[in-house]
């Protein structure tokens, strides 16, 4: 996979790596980043091996060391390319482009771009959402959380101004519903157990019937919010 470092420029990116690591070539620095992102996608962070990064990299521990302090500040680099290429994901519906239901389509659909187009990046976002990382808690959860509750809230107010959904919900608790639903189904792309879970709970198969989900879903948020 070629996580191709994103240039643009994303609310909140935090840079974690040492100013060496800007001074190496493109294709050094692309190498190590793909070989990370596989690692920790494939065994987790507690599991991958920093040694092990490097000799796949063809880099020497030094060499890695010189570019990040520790294993954590090149698992938190990664996660935030990953959360860079979230929000760009995010980023990409024009939400003047049609009314909230249009919207809540894109984004349903662009989750699942998202999952299937960078699996890795997907399964090392839900292992962050899990108790097993969770001394990156509070370091991680305000970082894509507020951008994606900030971007519901400004739907949701839209379209309550535009008279399309009912003006006496409470906005957050919806927004947390909506990503809830959307995050279960980008989950459903990279994990066999909300796959399963899916399945269980719909009667479908995500990936075989993708069309169907998203239109039940759809249905679904369009009765919570009216």
């Amino acid at each position: 996979m070629n996580t191709t470092l994103n240039t643009k420029e994303i609310t909140g990116r935090t840079k974690y790596h040492k100013s060496t690591f800007d001074k190496i070539s493109e294709e050094r620095k692309q190498r190590i980043m793909d070989v990370a992102t596989a690692e920790f996608a494939a065994n987790g962070y507690n599991a991958s091996n920093i040694n092990t990064i490097a000799k796949k990299a063809e880099i020497s521990i030094g060499s890695m060391y010189s570019y990040f302090a520790s294993k954590e500040d090149l698992f938190l680099t990664i996660v935030d390319e990953c959360f860079g290429v979230l929000e760009s994901v995010l980023y990409s519906i024009d939400i003047e482009e049609g009314d909230i239901f249009y919207i809540l389509e894109k984004l349903l659909r662009a989750s699942r771009h998202y999952a299937i187009k960078y699996p890795e990046f997907n399964q090392i976002y839900l292992d962050v959402t899990t108790q097993a990382l969770s001394k990156f808690s509070n370091r991680l959860s305000h970082k894509l959380e507020d951008i994606t509750a900030n971007f519901y809230m400004d739907i949701l107010e839209s379209a309550k101004v535009s008279n399309l959904i009912d003006k006496n919900m409470n906005y957050n608790v919806a927004s947390f519903c909506i990503d809830n639903l959307i995050i279960m189904f980008q989950f459903s792309y990279t994990s066999d157990y909300y796959r399963e879970r899916m399945k269980i709970f719909t009667g479908y198969d995500t990936i075989d019937n993708e069309e169907m989900v998203i239109k039940e879903i759809l249905q679904f948020m369009k009765k919570a919010l009216l």
